[in-house]
């Protein structure tokens, strides 16, 4: 891992910790340090370094939404009035279980959420909440039939 005055700049080997990591978050750091030829304990620094930079911000399962009963996901988007209580929406969607993910965004909305919940009754109900917040004129949402891709890789991480 070298520094540079742009922050830093990953080497291979950091990017291949990364990639085996992204694939499953599980290895060893004996199998990482196998499949990348370098010992244990270097193996183990360069994690650490990562991890320290918060390259790594972390390690979770996966959970399968259908298998716990979240049979609906949804992208919502939230079209506010005004940007005046922009870090109250951040606040709120924090707090509440079935959004799994709340981004900042430009173009219509403020905000964008990714949902989890039950069906089609839980999600009004999710949404009469939604639209009760504060210069929140209106919600637009979009039903998730199917994910075709749902991997988490930096394309940072990528050889070239």
């Amino acid at each position: 891992m070298l520094s540079s005055k742009n922050g830093l700049n990953l080497d291979n080997l950091d990017k291949e910790i990364l990639s085996i990591l992204q694939k499953n978050g599980r290895n060893s750091v004996s199998s990482i340090a196998e499949k990348i030829s370098l010992s244990i304990p270097a193996t183990s620094d360069r994690i650490k370094k990562l991890e320290d930079l918060n390259i790594i911000r972390g390690y979770r399962a996966i959970i399968n939404p259908q298998k716990i009963g979240l049979d609906l996901s949804a992208l919502i988007t939230i079209v506010s009035e005004s940007s005046s209580n922009y870090e109250k929406i951040v606040e709120y969607a924090n707090e509440m279980n079935e959004i799994v993910e709340c981004f900042a965004t430009t173009g219509r909305g403020s905000h964008m959420l990714v949902i989890q919940t039950k069906n089609t009754q839980s999600l009004e109900k999710l949404l009469r909440t939604i639209q009760s917040w504060p210069n929140v004129i209106r919600t637009e949402t979009q039903i998730i039939l199917s994910t075709n891709k749902n991997f988490n890789k930096s394309t940072e991480t990528n050889k070239e």
